[in-house]
């Protein structure tokens, strides 16, 4: 089958940072959905994967890529109960196994659902990823009440895929007050139309949340630079608060700054229920399930903002370079064309 992998890490200028290959039709294991991808979303995940993966050891076999996709089962394994061949799916994936830069995927059935109705492949493959990682922070991590408790939330990184979805999700099912983050005319816009309350600018946070009146805040989520913003978000969080954030860094944090104000500090990776088979895992395929249903209820819109055509070296390496300049609003989809 095509498919589209890397060696070693490369600039995304470079001609072999990406490159079509040929590849094995995978088989599906027991608990298995064998998925003809529709459509995929791309993710900062898959450039750091890229760039970071293969600096001096390239990768013996071309590695596949991609952790978003849409498409139709084919087959399914002999545990696989729910699904048959002819539906669609949608999920996000697992990070030890080949992606979704494919024609072909594996994917454990319990951490897939069907996608919604009402929304095309293409519009549907932007929400897997950053729906999970947005629900498991704000219900699993930070253990936000899906009621009208009175609270606020400030979403760091508001514009890109995980805080759209997360502005939607706290707004409609939770009572929490939303506050983002937005520098710009056009992401401060996208910001509002996803449901956020306010806007603050991340380039001087404190002083911006002081002007809109807010000393502190119950949540704080930060899906931008957590070194950048972590005296900020020190200072911001309310005492008993809790502040989560999915991105690494190497620089040394002082957590102690949070023990004053008994604060609690969240890590959430989509990946771990998968890399870790933990016994829980199911619930992505429900989470999924929710999800699907919101959509197609109208709860929750999509967030792609581009739409790209084709599997290919090319049409993928175009996004790469989008997603590392790290402006992107909303998320990148690339149609297979199926």
């Amino acid at each position: 089958m095509k498919a589209v992998g890397f060696l070693k890490s490369l600039p995304i200028t470079e001609a072999d940072s990406l490159f079509d290959v040929e590849v094995p039709e995978p088989a599906p294991l027991a608990n298995d959905l064998l998925v003809r991808i529709e459509a995929i979303s791309v993710n900062p995940a898959d450039a750091k994967r890229r760039i970071r993966t293969a600096v001096d050891t390239p990768h013996e076999a071309p590695f596949i890529l991609g952790y978003d996709a849409v498409g139709i089962v084919e087959a399914a394994g002999d545990a696989v109960s729910g699904f048959e061949p002819g539906d669609r799916v949608w999920y996000a994936g697992d990070a030890n196994r080949p992606g979704s830069y494919a024609e072909l995927q594996c994917v454990d059935h319990r951490i897939a659902a069907r996608a919604p109705t009402t929304a095309a492949p293409e519009r549907a493959a932007a929400l897997p990823l950053t729906t999970l990682t947005a629900w498991e922070m704000l219900f699993d991590r930070l253990q936000v009440p899906v009621d009208e408790s009175p609270a606020s939330v400030l979403v760091i990184g508001a514009a890109g895929g995980v805080g759209s979805i997360t502005i939607q999700l706290a707004r409609k099912l939770t009572g929490l007050r939303v506050i983002a983050t937005a520098s710009r005319h056009e992401t401060a816009d996208w910001c509002r139309r996803m449901g956020a309350h306010h806007i603050v600018d991340h380039r001087d946070l404190v002083a911006s949340m002081r002007e809109l009146g807010w000393e502190t805040t119950d949540y704080i989520v930060q899906y931008a630079d957590t070194a950048q913003h972590w005296d900020a978000m020190c200072e911001l969080v309310a005492p008993q608060g809790k502040i989560g954030t999915i991105v690494e860094t190497d620089e040394r944090l002082d957590i102690s700054d949070l023990q004053g104000k008994s604060a609690a500090l969240c890590w959430e990776l989509m990946f771990t229920r998968a890399l870790f088979q933990t016994e829980d895992m199911y619930k992505q395929g429900r989470i999924l399930d929710r999800a699907a249903a919101m959509v197609d209820d109208g709860i929750i819109e999509t967030t792609e903002t581009i739409i790209l055509n084709g599997l290919s070296a090319e049409t993928l390496k175009q996004a790469h370079a989008m997603i590392e300049k790290a402006a992107t609003i909303g998320k990148i989809v690339v149609d297979y064309g199926n």
